[in-house]
C-alpha cells in the first residue's frame, strides 16, 4: 500500500499537519494491516511492540487521524466505531451479519455522494453512507458445510 520516500507512514502524518509520535505510527501500521479495526483491536495489534501505550493514546491517535483526514470513522449498527486509511473516495461497507466481517465496496453509482436527495432539502449533500448487509462467503460456507469435529456451541 505505502511505496516510495514520500508514502512512508511518517511522511503521510506531517503532510496532515501530525506531529510523528511512536504511538501514532504503530496506530497507522495497526490500521495498515487491518483495514475496520476497532480502537480495541488497533490498541491489542500495538500493546506488544509499544507496552507503554495507553488505550487513551490509542483514541488520542485515531480521533487525530479522523480530524486530519488520514483516517475514517465507520459506525455499523451493532459495532463499535471502527477506522480505515481507505478515505476521500466515499466508498461503502458490507457487513457480515453472522461474523461482523467488514469489507470495502466502491461506490455504487460512482461520483460522490452516490446517492442524491430530494431537491428543495436545502443541502449540499457532500457524502453518502451506504452498508450493505449479508452473509460473508466463510459464514454461508459454514452453514452448508458444517464443521462436524465442532461441537454445538
Amino acid at each position: 500500500m505505502l511505496d516510495g520516500p514520500d508514502t512512508t507512514p511518517e511522511a503521510l502524518l506531517r503532510t496532515a499537519g501530525l506531529r510523528v509520535t511512536s504511538t501514532r505510527t504503530a496506530v497507522f501500521d495497526a490500521l495498515s494491516g487491518k483495514p475496520h479495526a476497532s480502537a480495541e483491536e488497533v490498541f491489542d495489534r500495538i500493546r506488544v511492540t509499544l507496552p507503554g501505550t495507553s488505550m487513551q493514546s490509542v483514541y488520542n491517535a485515531l480521533g487525530d487521524f479522523v480530524e486530519a483526514g488520514v483516517a475514517r470513522r465507520i459506525e455499523p449498527a451493532g459495532h463499535p466505531g471502527m477506522f480505515e486509511l481507505r478515505v476521500g473516495d466515499n466508498h461503502h461497507h458490507v457487513v457480515c451479519t453472522s461474523c461482523g466481517h467488514i469489507e470495502d465496496v466502491d461506490c455504487v453509482v460512482g461520483a460522490a455522494p452516490c446517492l442524491h436527495v430530494p431537491e428543495g432539502s436545502g443541502f449540499d449533500v457532500r457524502s453518502a453512507e451506504v452498508t450493505f448487509w449479508g452473509t460473508c462467503p466463510a459464514c454461508r460456507a459454514e452453514v452448508e458445510n458444517p464443521n462436524p469435529l465442532r461441537g454445538p456451541e
